[in-house]
């Protein structure tokens, strides 16, 4: 009992504190630590080359991409979670590499192996202008410039995918999210910060600091995205066939905000795969998993 006491007296000492680090942490979100990449194309037997897709026209480095070639005439652009890299979506990859599409796995920036960007505004349009660069960079190869060509997005990082649908410039034939994304965005962040996605230290993370902890990081990382949310019914939302796949037991991003998402699309169609937590479709519904999303690029990317 004592031990909680003092915990408590800790954090309300530092509750001052606290909305600093929570804005902090709401930086931080966006600028993870980078993970190395656990594992590669090759350790799953897929055989690929590395490409670097410059951003906004500048030569050095940029988003560092994994090509896997299949069915030049079917290209999926695949992406990864926050504050993951793309080796976490090689089970996805091998998936469909053996199903004959063509592979193009990006690290978003500030992610893997792709471009440190120290900004802290815009974020949705930075990460949105990702997704946009290596799609672009797909159709300006020779043997991709008339393939068509699917994103595949997964937890937060599926709003950058879903968002990009906004830029009429560079239109995509089909979408796949994997956890997301959802029809309100602050729950998505204070569920990120309490799942212990970002460190709180000592005080501040029990006690009265906590709480005022994760709403302001999660209040100051809607601020960061600068996004209009969700995107209005029209253009490319209209005609886009959209697969959403939700976790039924998904706390990060629930499947009931995903559906909530989803209904207001005409393409769009959800399956909830059953006592499955935020990203785990692949493994806990190995066979559904897979025949519900090839079964949905089959039709979608077919001549």
């Amino acid at each position: 009992m004592a031990t909680g006491f003092l915990a408590k007296a800790a954090s309300a000492v530092a509750l001052p504190v606290a909305p600093l680090y929570g804005a902090f942490l709401s930086y931080m979100i966006f600028h993870p630590p980078r993970r190395p990449h656990h594992k590669t194309p090759a350790d799953l037997g897929l055989t690929s080359t590395d490409v670097n897709v410059p951003l906004n026209g500048q030569q050095g480095r940029g988003l560092h991409v994994w090509l896997i070639p299949g069915d030049a005439e079917r290209v999926v652009v695949l992406g990864h979670g926050l504050g993951l890299s793309k080796s976490a979506s090689l089970a996805h990859a091998r998936l469909l590499s053996e199903a004959g599409y063509t592979v193009a796995m990006f690290d978003h920036r500030n992610h893997g192996k792709s471009v440190a960007d120290r900004a802290g505004w815009g974020m949705s349009d930075r990460h949105t202008d990702d997704v946009v660069a290596v799609v672009r960079h797909m159709r300006s190869m020779d043997e991709y410039a008339a393939a068509r060509i699917a994103i595949y997005g997964f937890s937060i990082s599926t709003f950058p995918s879903f968002y990009m649908l906004k830029r009429e410039d560079c239109p995509v034939d089909a979408v796949v999210f994997d956890s997301g994304p959802a029809l309100e965005l602050a729950p998505l962040f204070r569920n990120f910060v309490a799942a212990g996605g970002v460190p709180i230290p000592g005080p501040l993370g029990a006690g009265p600091s906590r709480p005022v902890v994760e709403s302001v990081a999660s209040s100051a990382a809607v601020a960061m995205l600068r996004v209009q949310w969700p995107p209005p019914l029209g253009g490319a939302y209209e005609r886009t066939p959209m697969l959403f796949l939700a976790g039924e037991r998904d706390t990060m991003i629930p499947a009931s905000g995903v559906r909530a998402l989803a209904e207001r699309y005409p393409l769009a169609e959800v399956h909830t795969l059953p006592d499955t937590e935020h990203l785990q479709g692949i493994k806990t519904q190995p066979e559904t998993y897979a025949a519900t999303v090839l079964g949905f690029l089959e039709r979608t990317l077919k001549d």
